[in-house]
């Protein structure tokens, strides 16, 4: 099929090995090569299925989730992108294991993965939590294949941490990659990521870092903005402001939405907490302080409140180039599921549609990842489906 036939010569132009193998953590620890590939391999799992092509490369196994926090897109992509290949998904409910009754990381791992081929974790609510579990239960897994215990290694997936959301902003990217016609079309571009106001407080700040680390890596023109004391973590900052340097693109950073959507491509606003607020949180939490945490929370809605004027509205819109609105969703819309919030009804339902083909990436990219991360020769293998030609549903 000519469409399988290009994505497989884009393949062979990219040096993209280390992803076999391997975990995906963080975008930013991948090469843009690696990148480009997960884009591709998506693209051509897509390409299949819309031609009612099987995927299942997985005759048996199993893929275990583990939500530490609410979830419907990604649970629900984790599911559809584990079905695609053939994999079997079972949740892990902490609540009905035995981790309440003192089991470890290191054993909980072992113990789910004995035919496990992966493991997708969500663990974003605290800052200097979340990242690091998943690396402790990847170290755990590599422990156990090391020593005997396990057939293989499962790869873990970061379906949100307390630092990125890569599967969402993967997404993302395919999406704006998709609108503009090409992954090389993006240099250039202009992207507002910006902080919008919620009711609400404690938002992770994983998309925005995920998005300002990744969008930076591919030429494009990033500006972040938001009101004094919502700075991201400055690490993360730092990685965007290398990764302009290195593609020939932008970043910088003002303190008004005005300013970010002057000119843009795409918008993003969204909202997230501060950044040393979520610290302060995680604190409370490890002392089980109560009456610290409703406390902090009444001081971060009064801090939101200051800024109800931070909304996505059609007078900032027209300050664009005919831009993109993008969304991790669900988003706070004003006057729907809000009184006030990120965006007004009127913008939000001009882009009801975009939003939901750019959620509709991401179960494409969650299965990329486990294609090329758990098979030496992806190409090779989509060639083969797509000369089967073995139907997915039959007819």
């Amino acid at each position: 099929m000519k469409d399988i036939a290009k994505c497989n010569k884009k393949l062979e132009g990219l040096d993209f090995g280390g992803l076999y193998g391997d975990d995906f953590l963080l975008t930013w620890e991948k090469s843009a090569g690696e990148l480009a590939a997960l884009f591709t391999a998506a693209d051509a799992l897509r390409f299949l299925r819309e031609r009612n092509i099987a995927t299942r490369l997985f005759r048996s196994g199993l893929a275990v989730s583990l939500f530490r926090d609410n979830s419907t897109r990604t649970r629900f992509s984790f599911a559809s992108a584990c079905n695609l290949l053939g994999l079997t998904v079972q949740d892990l409910d902490e609540g009905k294991a035995q981790i309440a009754h003192g089991e470890t990381v290191r054993e909980t791992a072992n113990m789910v993965s004995f035919m496990a081929e992966l493991i997708g974790i969500r663990d974003d609510m605290f800052i200097g939590k979340g990242n690091a579990y998943m690396r402790e239960v990847s170290r755990a897994v590599r422990e156990g294949r090391r020593e005997g215990v396990l057939e293989q290694r499962p790869m873990v997936i970061n379906l949100q941490c307390d630092i990125d959301h890569p599967t969402q902003t993967m997404a993302d990217l395919a999406h704006i990659i998709h609108h503009f016609g090409g992954i090389e079309k993006l240099r250039g571009k202009k992207i507002a990521m910006t902080w919008a106001y919620s009711p609400s407080y404690g938002k992770p700040l994983s998309v925005p870092q995920g998005i300002i680390a990744l969008a930076t890596r591919f030429g494009m023109e990033v500006t972040l903005a938001h009101p004094e004391g919502y700075g991201l973590m400055p690490e993360v900052e730092k990685i965007a402001a290398e990764h302009a340097a290195k593609s020939g693109g932008s970043f910088n950073k003002v303190q008004s939405m005005e300013e970010a959507f002057d000119g843009a491509h795409l918008v993003y606003p969204k909202s997230w907490a501060p950044y040393a607020a979520m610290e302060k949180r995680t604190a409370l939490y490890d002392r089980n302080d109560v009456e610290g945490i409703k406390t902090l929370e009444g001081e971060l809605l009064a801090q939101n409140a200051l800024h109800q004027d931070w909304e996505c509205t059609e007078d900032l819109m027209r300050r664009t180039r005919d831009a993109l609105y993008l969304h991790c969703l669900p988003a706070d819309i004003s006057g729907i599921s809000c009184r006030q919030g990120e965006v007004a009804a009127p913008v939000f339902n001009r882009f009801r549609s975009s939003l939901y083909r750019q959620a509709g990436y991401k179960p494409y990219i969650i299965a990329a990842m486990i294609l090329l991360g758990k098979f030496k020769d992806p190409g090779k293998l989509l060639a083969r489906l797509a000369e089967r030609k073995k139907p997915r549903v039959l007819s």
